[in-house]
């Protein structure tokens, strides 16, 4: 069955004190693409999120946000002593520095001690690469299966609404061709009754081989067949793409079957001038572009 290109997907959880939360969110587009929000540190991850995500989806506009917390005892960052000693020594063993200040001592700040370069050392950050890529990897995963589970429930109503069109258009087209051999005949009577009014006057009336030349010039003209024939099987290909229970990407395929509709549509509409078949075809070509804005929205 085919699936919409629009939804919506999370999946959380805590691992070692840590929790890790992933958000897909994804909307309409003519190709796919990734957008990837990660936390700084974990920027590296990205490519392994898209490359899971071009593998799951092919089509549209898809948003991961991925966030963590910390709040384990490994999330404080290291103290670098040997270099808080050193600020220490310099400040305390300077007697010109408190004897400016004006005391016998000089008062340490441990807040500005800590914002001195080299005291706070943050992690390089490999450790926490290692330790959030199966989490976030996973999540995505879980996050992907619930957002292809929404694209599929959506899928289904498209595929209501897609079926509806596709069974107007084939009715249409069946009044379509039983019409078109009547319009023949109507036009040999029309022209027999136009040509005998004009004649009547010199007491002549038109020859049947005459008359029927002229009909054949018509008929061919006219002759619409092979274009029903052609709709008819875009529209058995139509079906098959929708009913294909293995839900293969099928946006593509319809809009360009939708395009293929519309030239046979156009076709027959330029070769008729009867007025039955005229409105037919204006019908046919108002569904097939409401199948083109359904096909914008499939996967």
């Amino acid at each position: 069955m085919i699936r919409s290109m629009t939804g919506f997907g999370t999946s959380a959880a805590d691992v070692e004190g840590t929790h890790y939360s992933v958000e897909l969110r994804s909307i309409n587009n003519k190709f796919f693409k990734a957008t990837i929000r990660l936390p700084e540190e974990l920027s590296v991850l990205e490519p392994e999120l898209e490359s899971m995500l071009a593998r799951r989806l092919t089509r549209g506009s898809v948003t991961l946000t991925a966030r963590y917390s910390d709040t384990s005892a490994a999330a404080a960052a290291a103290i670098n002593t040997a270099a808080l000693d050193r600020y220490l020594q310099q400040l305390l063993g300077s007697p010109g520095l408190a004897k400016g200040l004006g005391h016998d001592a000089v008062r340490v700040d441990l807040g500005a001690l800590l914002a001195l370069p080299g005291v706070v050392v943050a992690d390089t950050g490999e450790a926490r690469v290692e330790s959030a890529r199966p989490a976030l990897l996973r999540l995505a995963e879980e996050a992907c299966d619930r957002l292809v589970a929404m694209r599929a429930r959506e899928g289904r109503s498209l595929h209501e609404a897609l079926h509806t069109l596709g069974d107007g258009i084939a009715g249409r087209l069946t009044e379509i061709a039983e019409a078109a051999p009547r319009v023949v005949e109507q036009y040999q009577e029309r022209l027999r009754v136009r040509i005998n009014a004009l004649l009547a006057e010199s007491g002549t009336l038109v020859r049947d081989e005459d008359l029927l030349r002229e009909v054949a010039v018509y008929a061919e003209r006219s002759d619409v067949a092979e274009e029903i024939v052609r709709l008819q099987s875009h529209l058995g290909q139509f079906r098959q793409i929708i009913d294909d229970p293995g839900g293969e990407p099928a946006g593509r395929t319809l809009d360009f079957l939708a395009q293929e509709m519309l030239r046979e549509a156009n076709t027959i509409g330029s070769k008729s001038s009867d007025a039955g078949i005229s409105r037919r075809i204006v019908e046919i070509k108002g569904a097939i572009d409401r199948i083109k804005e359904q096909a914008a929205n499939v996967e």
